[in-house]
């Protein structure tokens, strides 16, 4: 009976060691899929901006920056999908997650700033100033015990920025292939983020409006 009752025990307990072990390794591959985008983002501005002493011909270089792009979102998507398939959801992945993708974006469009598609500082500090206040308002409350969670706007806001840094590369490919002309091209590119800057006030605006009641109570 005590045999029966040890082998039992010890097939529990293997069987917990390796729940735990799979666990962990999703853990950490999910923590290195974050840490993919955090080093793509430098990768990124390294091509965008240096790309002659790297010796790449310009006409090349939208569909390297493309490439770059679709590893972030893709490394994006699966980070979140190993995470919640294998239970393995951490306070350190919801920080580092929203983390990255903020610093990686933020990232591209500062880069933006120079080079070739040029946008005025002024308007890509709107995105920063936006991330850099709710984040810190999120930190706040936190620590007086109030969690504020992700709205839908903010969501949109992600995907609106991710799709404003696309839309730029993808205009890049005629403006090397000298199908439109250097004010064309940022022009373009300034309409494009300016109506992007546009929604992330708003959804800034809608953020705290919504949470209002959560701030008042973490500020009494």
């Amino acid at each position: 009976m005590l045999h029966k009752i040890s082998s039992k025990s010890k097939s529990i307990s293997v069987s917990i060691f390796y729940q735990m072990r799979h666990t962990v390794w999703h853990m950490r591959f999910a923590l290195f899929l974050t840490l993919i985008r955090l080093f793509i983002g430098p990768l990124f501005l390294v091509v965008y901006l240096y790309h002659d002493a790297l010796g790449i011909a310009l006409k090349f270089v939208p569909y390297a920056l493309l490439g770059l792009l679709a590893l972030c979102e893709l490394s994006d998507v699966f980070d979140g999908v190993v995470a919640r398939r294998s239970n393995s959801v951490t306070d350190l992945g919801k920080l580092l997650d929203p983390m990255a993708d903020s610093i990686v974006r933020l990232s591209f469009l500062i880069g933006f700033t120079q080079g070739i598609v040029g946008l005025p500082l002024m308007l890509v500090l709107v995105f920063v100033y936006r991330d850099g206040f709710i984040g810190t308002l999120r930190t706040l409350c936190a620590l007086r015990g109030e969690v504020l969670a992700a709205r839908t706007s903010g969501k949109i806001k992600a995907i609106v920025q991710a799709l404003t840094v696309f839309s730029i590369v993808c205009l890049m490919i005629p403006y090397t292939q000298g199908l439109i002309s250097l004010q064309y091209f940022q022009d373009l590119c300034f309409y494009i983020v300016s109506g992007a800057a546009i929604y992330t006030l708003i959804s800034g605006f809608e953020y705290v409006a919504a949470n209002r009641l959560f701030v008042k109570k973490a500020w009494a």
